[in-house]
């Protein structure tokens, strides 16, 4: 097993073995196990993930505003202060975080595979976040699109030993498919009018955890627009960015995202040039193989 440093369980994964004596000559049914771990660990609903470390870890934010013109994908009007508003928030919470505007693809991949090769035996996580266009498991970079994959690869085990049993948080602004929300209320509130219009990322993301300690956060669930207002940023990214500020060092993580959830769904589009957009919805979601609960909480200086 990997080395991580501190780690929260006990023992050693072994290969199955023949059992010292027979299940008939001990008197009753006989259960085997590969590893020991404290039971106090697996039956403690309440147990987090160490955030003691020295450093909060480092968090990645790849922003895509313009595209090569063959791709032809519309410029991301807006994303700018997303950007802004996620750097702040992060760093808020203690993250070393770094900004990139409009790479290409080989840019990203030197950035990623400079991340995962990096030493994270004293940070408490690690975070990276698109925001961009999406095309089914792909995001895209200026030139090309990415496989989502290929990125969260680079951080598992075998690869990134120094984030094992560690949260690695993925976070994508990208639109998942071709079709709006339907409201389930005509009748439903919709936001206050807004000067800016509400523009949607085109094509569609989607992927599967890729393994023990990840959390795949999408703007919006699998098949639906992802609705991004072209002054303010995104509605996903505007809520997360909020209930950062409000809970981020209080709440729990996945319970944070939940809220983010809670708040996305609640708005409607109001002012949009596509006029079947006006009155749809949005509803985020997350994927978590989280093992643990997750805070934020403020390190003592």
């Amino acid at each position: 097993m990997a080395n991580s440093g501190k780690q929260d369980f006990r023992g050693q994964i072994e290969h199955d073995s023949e059992p010292t004596k027979k299940p008939e000559a001990l008197g009753g049914n006989v259960t085997e196990t590969d590893a020991y771990y404290r039971s106090c660990d697996l039956f403690d609903p309440a147990v987090e993930y160490k955030t003691n470390h020295k450093r909060r870890g480092l968090a990645l934010i790849f922003n895509q505003e313009r595209f090569f013109w063959r791709l032809c994908m519309p410029d991301r009007f807006g994303t700018n202060a997303d950007k802004h508003n996620l750097f702040r928030r992060f760093q808020d919470l203690g993250f070393e975080v770094k900004a990139f505007d409009n790479l290409k693809v080989e840019e990203v991949l030197n950035e990623i595979y400079e991340a995962a090769s990096s030493d994270h035996l004293d940070a408490d996580c690690f975070v990276c976040i698109f925001l961009s266009h999406g095309e089914n498991e792909y995001v895209y970079a200026y030139d090309a699109k990415i496989e989502i994959k290929e990125i969260t690869a680079l951080f598992k085990g075998d690869k990134c030993k120094s984030l094992v049993g560690k949260p690695k948080i993925f976070i994508f602004q990208a639109c998942r498919g071709d079709k709006h929300d339907n409201p389930v209320m005509p009748m439903d509130v919709v936001d206050n009018a807004v000067t800016n219009e509400v523009v949607v990322d085109a094509g569609a993301v989607y992927t599967l955890p890729a393994g023990a300690d990840f959390l795949m956060c999408y703007s919006v669930a699998e098949g639906y627009y992802s609705h991004r207002e072209t002054i303010n940023g995104s509605w996903y990214i505007q809520d997360l960015c909020e209930m950062l500020k409000r809970f981020g060092e209080t709440l729990e993580f996945t319970e944070l995202l939940t809220m983010v959830n809670r708040k996305v769904s609640s708005r409607s589009v109001g002012n949009c040039v596509d006029r079947s957009a006006i009155g749809k919805k949005q509803v985020p979601c997350f994927a978590s193989m989280l093992t643990k609960k997750l805070y934020f909480k403020s390190k003592k200086d």
